[in-house]
């Protein structure tokens, strides 16, 4: 059975050779990737709802009803018609572009109560901006469709979607390349009282957020981003906040399955220069970590879009203007 597979396999991969990764289905109706040096991996697993346990799931309830996507998993949110979290494993060799952006947004047929569609975003104003982003789907062209679910938008101001969010996305995957894998968890922040868009009233969220954890390197290290939903010129470096902020602005636990110890460090801790960043290929400067019992810079942004520049013991990381304690 075993040799009968892998042959059907090998036939596969001469029918379908190229030079870039391309799909194929075993009988059993698995979904394999073919690959030009002639070895082939297992797709990873769509799996609908529920089954999704890796280290990028976080954890806001008993209730989750988690869906699972080729790339990605998330909760649905229909009050917000809008996914309140999206997670994923992005893997070094996922950044090799292989398939096209499909650019067919659709509702998404795995959320029972229905997603949001054209018409809420049809002369909003708003982009249908990508919680999971396209360019991390370029590897597989299931992946790739779903990516464009109505479930994995979000209304972003183009200036946003377009402008800060774009360069934070790009940053995530370096990083991907550069530690051989990266946890993503990103979403919307989501509250009563948001103003709304359409016909299914989709909300219109303030900030947005998202965590990143790299588990493979001599010493596990994760951060935060708080961003508002407008234009920022900021650096993203400015930017960085601990996890620890993030859960208390969203209220969702991530990261859960890490060892208790690794979680409480790893979460509480900002160590900017333990990542490389743009333009930065030495990180030669001083390791230095901020805690919750240290001063930070506020995590909230001035009208002007510039990070305010008040630093703050609030456990929020914001100072009394933006909301501190």
């Amino acid at each position: 059975m075993i040799i009968r597979h892998l042959l059907f396999l090998l036939l596969l991969f001469c029918a379908f050779a190229s030079h870039a990764q391309q799909e194929a289905v075993t009988k059993d109706g698995r979904v394999v990737y073919l690959h030009a040096d002639g070895t082939w991996t297992f797709a990873k697993e769509s799996s609908g709802k529920g089954g999704a346990s890796g280290l990028e799931i976080p954890r806001i309830g008993a209730q989750d009803n988690i869906i699972t996507h080729t790339g990605y998993s998330f909760v649905y949110s229909e009050p917000h018609e809008q996914a309140l979290w999206v997670a994923y494993e992005l893997t070094a060799e996922e950044t090799a572009k292989s398939f096209d952006r499909t650019d067919r947004f659709q509702p998404d047929p795995a959320v029972s109560s229905g997603t949001a569609g054209d018409a809420d975003y049809a002369g909003s104003g708003f982009d249908r901006g990508h919680l999971a982003p396209a360019a991390d789907m370029g590897w597989s062209s299931r992946a790739m469709e779903e990516s464009f679910y109505y479930s994995n938008m979000s209304p972003q101001s183009p200036s946003f979607n377009r402008g800060i969010w774009k360069k934070l996305e790009e940053l995530v995957r370096t990083w991907a390349v550069e530690y051989k894998a990266v946890y993503i968890t990103t979403g919307p922040v989501l509250r009563a009282g948001l103003p709304a868009i359409g016909p299914n009233r989709v909300s219109v969220p303030e900030y947005y957020y998202k965590v990143i954890l790299d588990n493979r390197g001599p010493e596990v290290k994760a951060v935060g981003f708080l961003m508002a939903n407008q234009s920022s010129s900021a650096d993203l470096r400015s930017l960085a906040i601990s996890i620890d902020q993030v859960e208390q602005a969203t209220g969702i636990d991530f990261f859960p399955l890490l060892e208790d110890e690794v979680e409480e460090k790893v979460e509480r801790e900002v160590c900017v220069p333990c990542w490389k960043w743009f333009g930065d290929q030495a990180t030669r400067e001083p390791v230095i970590r901020q805690t919750e019992s240290t001063s930070v810079q506020c995590s909230g942004q001035t009208q002007a879009g510039a990070r305010c520049k008040r630093m703050t013991k609030s456990p929020n990381g914001r100072c009394y203007q933006h909301g501190g304690n």
